[in-house]
């Protein structure tokens, strides 16, 4: 026996339980299927846990910085990785047990606990249960990625999702990845009190971004004690009594570094590999991604893919925009695209770096006339007042236009910040328009204007 639905929602990610409600709301029926946890990585395996690890490790890292403040430290910071640990669980858990609740009580919403695989085009079997509806929406997100690298099946190694299972202060802690993932695991632990190296196989961090910001980042890590290594072509891994040994380089410092623990931390992969699109006709690319068109429709009519497994978006925001393109253009009459939205992000490193739109080299590469504004964090009285004047502000913008193209900001608060120019991007006015605004002093944000008020033409 088939049961019908108007629509079936595989995963429950940030796109899938809000898509589901609209749905009901529209007074369908829908079935959501989830094979694991409710919340996807977010909930339970990225932002919520790990920025709840991030603010333990901030608390303790300030603590130990008591004179600066004028409080005396009676004694050397203790770890309690238990407590921690368990802290960052319970935030996991309490979301999680919410987001069942709601589900669960939304009238015409059919929660089904188990793994989706495709019959064909419309028919997914799901816990026992052949279901079909006219519309399939996929949000099955993504899991780390195990690089083929020398000698990785033979030794013990952690990922972004086991690491947060570790209830204990590791004596050396290997990142093999020196990325966003990578790096805040690498700062927080540092900060518990592990000794850390960062194995990155480019010619500098993070190398999505800008040269400058690259270098402000690996100047912070390496004054917290965190031990760099780029250029590493030649990354393997092999048994050592001391934990595991990582060949890191073939030519410049020790060629090996042993550790007493390994995060691998080199990207995340779809998890659509045992879904059996094959027998519903849907495409994939070589490396397991749905390619979605700009409404976020599959190459199978009726039949969608959003958030982290359609490879338009790695972020928790991107994929509850994914959902609202959807619900929009199904529900409300609009044409939303994919390609409308400006690409923001935030590394959650101490200080963070907030990013809006396009490098500076990206910008460079176009061709435009480019004006470009940069000012310390020391400019910025919030900054000083807290004694974190790490990093700078950056803004690129089109000469003829005025419009803003870009912007990073790596300080204190700067994932908040840098969301006036967010919004002035999508206004789509000159930067002028943020320029005479009045900030309120002191914060963060307040230099933003002064910043827009020096910008000169790039040289």
């Amino acid at each position: 026996m088939t049961r019908q639905f108007d629509a079936i929602v595989i995963g429950a990610g940030q796109a899938g339980p809000f898509l589901a409600q609209r749905l009901v709301q529209a007074g369908m029926k829908v079935a959501l299927i989830e094979r694991k946890w409710l919340g996807g990585t977010c909930v339970n395996t990225g932002c919520m846990p790990t920025k709840t690890l991030v603010a333990s490790a901030y608390a303790a890292h300030v603590a130990r910085r008591g004179a600066e403040f004028g409080f005396v430290n009676n004694g050397p910071i203790a770890i309690d990785m238990k407590r921690v640990q368990a802290r960052a669980a319970k935030v996991t858990l309490d979301a999680r047990t919410r987001l069942g609740q709601w589900l669960r009580s939304m009238a015409g919403c059919t929660v089904i606990e188990g793994q989706a695989s495709f019959e064909s085009a419309y028919v997914v079997a799901g816990a026992g249960e052949r279901l079909s509806a006219p519309r399939i929406f996929i949000n099955v997100g993504g899991r780390p990625r195990v690089p083929d690298l020398p000698g990785v099946r033979e030794v013990p190694f952690l990922t972004s999702t086991t690491m947060l299972q570790v209830d204990f202060v590791p004596r050396h802690l290997v990142v093999v990845g020196g990325s966003y993932i990578g790096l805040e695991f690498a700062q927080m632990f540092r900060r518990f009190g592990s000794q850390v190296t960062v194995v990155e196989q480019g010619q500098r961090l993070i190398g999505h971004e800008d040269e400058d910001v690259s270098l402000a980042i690996a100047s912070i890590l390496e004054e917290e004690g965190i031990d760099v290594r780029t250029h590493a072509e030649c990354i393997s891994l092999a048994a050592h009594a001391d934990g595991v040994e990582v060949h890191v380089s073939c030519k410049q410092g020790t060629p090996t570094v042993v550790g007493s623990h390994v995060l691998l931390a080199v990207g995340r992969v779809p998890n659509t590999h045992d879904l059996g699109l094959e027998r519903a006709g849907i495409e994939t690319d070589a490396q397991g991604y749905i390619p979605v068109d700009d409404h976020l429709r599959t190459n199978v009519p009726g039949v969608y893919a959003l958030g982290d497994c359609n490879r338009r978006g790695a972020f928790t925001h991107t994929a509850y925009n994914d959902f609202e393109i959807v619900a929009a253009n199904l529900l409300d009459g609009e044409d939303r695209r994919v390609s409308q939205r400006i690409t923001t992000y935030a590394l959650y490193i101490d200080p963070p770096l907030g990013r809006v739109g396009v490098t500076e080299a990206q910008a460079r590469a176009s061709g435009r006339q480019l004006l470009i504004g940069t000012r310390p964090m020391n400019s910025v009285s919030r900054a000083v007042e807290k004694s974190e004047t790490q990093g700078f502000m950056k803004v690129i913008a089109d000469a003829q236009s005025k419009r803003i193209l870009g912007a990073s900001i790596l300080g204190v608060g700067g994932d908040e910040a840098i969301h006036g120019i967010i919004d002035i991007m999508n206004a789509d006015v000159p930067y002028t328009t943020l320029q005479w605004a009045v900030p309120i002093h002191p914060t963060v944000s307040e230099l933003i204007p002064t910043l827009l008020g020096s910008m000169q033409p790039a040289s």
